[in-house]
Order: C-alpha cells, then structure tokens, then sequence
C-alpha cells in the first residue's frame, strides 16, 4: 500500500478576498456629472407584476407588494399607480341625502365630478334661505289677516250656535248663561232669571214644566257642546292648509330655481320633490320650531338639517383616478363611520354625521395600505374583505357587526365599490396569509416581488452610481466623487453578503450617504471621498459594537476560553455569528468531543437540555450517518460521543458548525489533535461535503479581531466552504494581513481536506478495493471504530455467558 499523502491547500489570494471597485473604470469626476435615475433598479420582474396588476380589470387581481422596508417598493409601486390613475378619469362625488321615508337609513347618491359640491352649495343656500323666509311668511300681514279670518270665523261659528240655542231656550222659559265652569240652564220668567228661592214659591205644575224644558235644553246643550271639538279640529286642518299653501309658495320658486340647475340628474329632482313633499307635510313644525342650540354650543339636527348634502367624497379638483394611501389602517379609517353628540345626556346621530373612510375616497382608484399595520388592527382585515367579496360599503359599528349593541342608529345605504387594493408587506405576511386564508389567493392575485439584490456588473454598476447620484441630489448632498462612489459600490456588495452582488435596499443607502455629507461637512471638503465614506461606516459600526466589544474583551481576559495556538485533541473553534439587527458580529466558540464506547450514538448536549434549535439537531443527527455510512458499512457503529459547544448558555441554531463538530468528532477518534490557530465554518451533507454558510465574513473577521489582538503568529487562520468564496467581501485590515502572510483564510470542498489543514495529516483516499492507508486520518478513525466494535461484541458474548441457561419445560 503506498504511503499517505497530503493535499497542499494553499491559502486564497488577497484577490479573492475582497472584490475592489476601481475608480477609474467609473467614468465620471462627481455624481454632478451623472443624470437622475428616475427609475429602482433590478425590480424588472416586479415591475412588470405591478403594471400587469394595475392594467387588467377583473375581480381578485388586487396587488401585494412584497419586500423588504426601505427598498424603494412604495415609491416605485406609487409611481407606476399615480402614472396609470392620472389617465384614469375621475370617479363621482358620493352624498348621503335624508331618506324622508325612513329617516335610519340614509340614502347614498352618486352625482359627477365636481357636481356633489355644488349640490351640498346649493342646498346649504337653500337651507339659509328658506330658513330665513320662514319667519317672514309666518309674521307677515297677509298670513296673520288670514289666520285671523279663520280665528274669527271659527269664533262666530261657535258662539252663534250658542247664541241660537240661548234664544230658543228663552222662548221656552230657560235661560242660557255661562259660568266659570261652562255652560249652565236656569229657569227664566218676565225677562229675569229665576233664583233658587222663587223657583220653590211657584206651583208644582209649573216647577215641573220648568224641569222639563231645563232637561230638554241640557240634551241639547250636551249636543251642541260635543260639535266643538269637531270645529276645532276644522279649525286647525284649515290653518294647516293655510300653513302648506302658504310654505309650499315660499319654498316653490327656491325649489324651481334648483330643478333647472339638475335636469340632467333624475335621482336629485327625485330629492327635491320628496323635500317639497316633506315641506308642506312639515309646515307646522317649522311655524314652530325654536333654537336647537344646547348649553354646550353643539348644533343638533334641526328640522330644516335634514335637508342639507352630506358630501362624503369630492373629486371636484381631481385630475384622475384617486390614489389613496391609508397609514392608520384601523376599521373605521377603512369603511367609516358614524359619529355621535352629547345632547342633554343622550347620544345622538343623523346622516349628516356620517364620515367616509378610506374605500369611499379610493372607490374608483387605488387604496394603498401596509400589510402589517393592517393585520395589527382590530378586525380591518376582516372588513376590507368583506368590502372585496361584497364589492359594496357598508358602513356599520363593531358593536352591531358582533351584536354588542341592540339600540336603533343608522343603517346607511352601502355605496358600490370598484377599486384596485395595493397591500405592502413583508414576505413573512404573504405567505402566511397565502397558506391560512382561503380568501386572500382570491383577492390578490398578483404578487409583486421585488428583489433585494441585482448582479454587479459594469452596466448595473453605472445604474448604482445613477441612483447615488440621484439620491445626492434628493438630499441636497454634496456632490461624491468617483472614489467615494466606488467605495459605495464595495460597501453595498458586503452588506449583499457577495462580492458579485449589490444591495438594492435604498434606505440604507441613503443614509449612509447623508453621513458621510455629514463627515465631508465637517472636513470642509467641497465633494464627499471615500475617507468620508469609510468614516461613515466606522461610525456606524461604532454606535452599535458595544456587545461585540464585550464578547472581544470576555475571550481576551479569558472568562470565555479559546485558544489560538497550540493543539488538541477533540477540541475546535467554531465561529457563532449574531445578529443585532442594525449590526452582524461573530466571535469564535469552543466546540469539543468525547467517544467512548457505545451503541452508535451521537449526544448533542445542547439538544438534551433543550438548548438546540431544529436546523442545529439536524446537523448533529448528519454527523451520525456520515460516521455509519464511511466507517461502518459492516460493523455496528459501537461509540457513544458527546458534542457540546462549550460557555454557550443560549439557544445554538443552525447547521455551520457542523464542520467544526465532525472534525473535532474525527480528532477525538483518531486521537489526532487540531491546530487550535485555526477556526472553521461551515455546514456538511451526508457525504461529507461541504456547504455554504452564513455571515462569512463577519465569522472570518471576528476570529481574526481575536488573534489579533493576542497577537499574529503566522499560522492563524479560518477554514470556510469553498462555496462562500463568491461572498468575500472582507475588511482592508484582514485583506493587508493575509497578503503578508500573517493571518490565512483556506476553502475546503469536504471533511477531509479541512481534517488535512487542522492535524497536518493526510486523510487517506480508498482504493480500488475501498481500503485507505495506513497512517491516514480515515484509517485512524476506522481502526478505533472497529476496536470499538469488537470491544462491544466481546462484552456482549461475556453478558450471555454470565447469564444462568432458561430451563426447558418438559413437553406436556
């Protein structure tokens, strides 16, 4: 068998560390020289789903946009929205006008662009006017001669029935007089009335005659009195003819002078005529009425208020289709409301105080709303669906929907709606809405995605330099200079996380360059150049370090243990990166390996307290079938190993230190120890290969950040899959260091070349026949499995033997 060798894996070139931006290829002095870039780049496909949203009509195909905040989606989605309603035509106004038949339930009117104002105008000035016409009417001449007529008419009808009964009674003996009290019969002789004292001095006969016509005119008195409230309700219908005949002439020519003005309108000569109606049904109650002013000052509804316009939307100054973006997207903003006075302890309401929400000014355009604002409000969610699903606008209380209020308010007519809905959301939002509710594939049909990356080529690379220069000039900015904007360019390919990508987040951008103007303010500099642009970086960084500050000084004073030289066997630095959210850091982790004798199981101690995340578990349970597939095709895996990441007292996510688990599982069975001045990231299949990782180089440069500072030896170094050699995009520090030499960052494309670089030690391929070489890493690791086994088998044939032969039962 020939002699083992190892595979020299040479360090990555300087180059292949960070991916420079040249100055000179840029071919501008400042972003002066540059034109605007009216446009996001790299959204094509997204775009594309926006306009195909907005330009097909039918049912459903409402648009959700989703991204990141701050990439530049809302702007580029309003834009494409505003250019498409601005050759829209305007929608109508909407009213609510009174319902004179049932006055709780408010009807809604639509009337052309421009013409609702006109029409609330109009009968505002109706209102006043017939308001003040009022009084007149009823204080004039000719209307109080009239009522008199009617009073004195009324007057000599009653007291001539009186007059005539009175005179046929005297002509019989009787006497009518009035009293206090009414109406009373006396007896009447010689002109004089009778007093009680003569009356018993007369005859009986003629006491009795008296009796009798005092009986007769009593019947008659009782008939007469019984006509009076029959003439009085006469009475009052003839004044209330005189009061309509005298309104309906008051209001008539206002009336008329209003119906020329809507001939073309059916449904508003329908209104006039039914307050004309309601007018002359009314006329007593305006004779009437008194201020309705309450001690507060607050108005309410007075008669003549019923005839006013409540004007809901008004797109009387619109050019186009409206856009609407609602930022406080509760239930009420959405569909409206119904407000409420305090009137003398009650709450009351009428049409009047009817209020539109969101989808009424929409309605016939575009609704904007953020999806996650949305979800957050009380059952707004679930009243813009029902809106969609019913295309109609029923304005009702959360207390009537849910049967929490019984008492009798409006119920105003639903209004149709017909509007394309824009929701902006996170990804997390569209996918969760798309697999837990049925109605959401069916009102947005349309996802626009928008991408958080584009290629970095020399053609996206000019757009970039566009777009900053746009962004300078947005922000009243000084202008960069090429270098500054070269810097600009290697900075958005870092925080894309690879070199041959750039970052589209826009709001990051900008605020990146409004502080490096900050810095280039400060400086007196006329342009802004990559020192300011670097400065801005480092501050940023800056604000946000103190926890990697902290991680850095707790390893350095040694209260977390790692080492960075020496060896060891079992024991590996692993690298853990954080996320703060405004700031990634990494910082190296003790990662160490026990085996011992066993029935092939791998113990993750994280996992066995419940400090392992699933991706992290599953990682471990890999480790596993990659020892029994390598090492154990006919032998039972017979070890018991223990992994745990050492000083962690947090939960342990994600598979990138399972590299770093196998190779220190290997150590431990080889009993070859590791270089402890080497690190490694990075993720393994069953196979043994080696996948990509995250946050590469934040890992790489936080363990160079520690050796640093106890000091460079020359050996130190990171070991990262070969395919996260695209994502280097690595500080200038460990770029200058690595070119001298002094600090190393290898790839790796499987465990075994990274078990080469950590023990110095060949890893041993099989031949043709599947055997390795003797004094490699694999056969190391196959030869102790195997002791392993046979050391289990042994112990199991002595268990059998110690235990006492089951006797047989004899046959029955």
């Amino acid at each position: 068998m020939k002699k083992p060798t190892r595979l020299r894996i040479k360090p990555l070139a300087p180059e292949l560390l960070y991916r420079y931006c040249d100055p000179e290829l840029l071919a501008f002095a400042t972003t002066a020289e540059l034109d605007d870039l009216n446009e996001i780049i790299g959204q094509a496909r997204a775009v594309d789903a926006i306009r195909f949203g907005v330009g097909i009509r039918h049912d459903g195909y409402n648009i959700f946009v989703l991204g990141r905040a701050g990439s530049g989606r809302y702007t580029l989605t309003r834009k494409e929205i505003e250019g498409r309603a601005a050759s829209e035509p305007p929608p109508g106004d909407w009213c609510y006008l009174n319902n004179f038949e049932q006055a709780n339930k408010p009807r809604a009117v639509k009337l052309p662009p421009g013409r609702g104002a006109q029409f609330q105008r109009h009968m505002r000035q109706f209102v006043e006017e017939f308001g003040s016409v009022i009084p007149a009417v009823f204080e004039g001449e000719e209307y109080r001669n009239r009522i008199e007529a009617l009073s004195e008419e009324f007057k000599r009808r009653q007291e001539k029935m009186f007059e005539d009964l009175g005179e046929e009674a005297r002509e019989q003996g009787v006497a009518l007089i009035q009293t206090q009290k009414g109406f009373a019969l006396a007896p009447f002789k010689d002109g004089e009335i009778v007093d009680p004292d003569e009356f018993g001095k007369l005859p009986e006969e003629e006491q009795q005659r008296f009796n009798q016509m005092i009986e007769r005119f009593d019947e008659k008195l009782r008939k007469v009195v019984h006509q009076i409230p029959r003439m009085q309700r006469e009475h009052q219908t003839r004044i209330r003819e005189l009061n309509r005949e005298t309104l309906s002439l008051a209001a008539g020519h206002l009336i008329e002078e209003l119906r020329a003005q809507y001939l073309d309108l059916p449904e508003i000569l329908a209104f006039f005529e039914a307050v004309r109606a309601d007018i002359i049904e009314s006329a007593g109650e305006f004779r009437e009425q008194k201020s309705a002013d309450d001690l507060t000052g607050v108005v309410v509804a007075t008669p003549l208020q019923r005839y006013q316009v409540n004007l809901l939307v008004d797109h009387g100054g619109s050019a186009g289709a409206p856009v609407v973006f609602e930022n406080h997207s509760t239930y009420q903003n959405l569909l409206g409301r119904i407000e409420h006075l305090a009137h003398m302890g009650m709450l009351v309401t009428n049409f009047n105080l009817i209020k539109s929400g969101a989808l009424h000014r929409a309605n016939g355009g575009y609704l904007i709303l953020d999806a996650g604002k949305l979800l957050t409000q009380p059952y707004a969610w679930e009243g813009l669906k029902r809106a969609l699903l019913a295309r109609e606008i029923r304005i009702e209380s959360l207390g009537e929907i849910f049967g929490l209020v019984s008492t009798l308010s409006l119920q105003p007519q639903p209004i149709p709606l017909d509007l394309k809905v824009v929701l902006f959301g996170e990804r997390i939002f569209y996918y969760l809405l798309h697999q837990l509710d049925p109605d959401f594939t069916d009102l947005f049909k349309v996802a626009a995605d928008f991408d958080d990356e584009l290629e970095r080529n020399p053609e996206n690379t000019l757009l970039y330099a566009r777009m900053i220069a746009a962004l300078v000039r947005r922000q009243g900015l000084r202008a960069f200079d090429r270098r500054a904007v070269a810097r600009l360019i290697e900075h958005s390919a870092r925080m894309a996380g690879d070199s041959a990508k750039l970052l589209t987040h826009s709001r990051s951008l900008n605020d990146l360059l409004i502080e490096a103007g900050h810095f280039a303010e400060g400086a007196k500099r006329e342009t802004v150049d990559a020192e300011d642009v670097q400065s801005a970086i480092d501050a940023q960084i800056h604000r946000a370090d103190r926890l990697r500050k902290s991680s850095l000084d707790d390893i350095l004073e040694g209260t977390v243990l790692i080492d960075t030289d020496g060896l060891h066997v079992g024991q590996i630095n692993g690298l853990a990166a954080i996320n703060l959210g405004n700031l990634m850091f990494a910082h190296p982790v003790r990662i160490t390996a026990t085996t011992r004798l066993g029935e092939g199981d791998v113990i993750d101690i994280e996992r066995e307290v419940a400090l392992s995340g699933a991706i992290h578990s599953k990682g471990v349970l890999i480790l596993t079938s990659f020892l029994a597939t390598r090492y154990s095709h006919n032998t039972p895996l017979s070890l018991t190993a223990s992994l745990v990441f050492e000083q962690s007292y947090s939960t342990v996510e994600g598979d990138s230190a399972s590299l770093a688990e196998l190779c220190a599982l290997l150590s431990a069975l080889s009993g070859l120890p590791i270089e402890q001045g080497l690190a490694v990231t990075g993720s393994v299949n069953q196979y043994g290969q080696v996948q990509a990782i995250g946050a590469v180089n934040e890992k790489i440069e936080g363990y160079f950040d520690v050796c640093k500072a106890r000091g460079l030896t020359g050996k130190q170094g990171v070991l990262i899959p070969a395919a996260n050699v695209r994502h280097l995009m690595l500080r200038q520090d460990v770029v200058e260091t690595a070119g001298a030499g002094r600090f190393h960052v290898y790839a790796v494309e499987d465990v075994d070349q990274a078990m080469e670089l950590l023990t110095k030690f060949p890893a041993g391929k099989p031949d043709a026949e599947g055997r390795v070489p003797q004094g490699s890493i694999n056969y190391l690791v196959a030869a102790q499995l195997m002791q392993l086994s046979m050391m289990r088998q042994a112990y199991s044939g002595a268990v059998q033997k110690r235990r006492p032969a089951r006797k047989k039962r004899p046959a029955s």
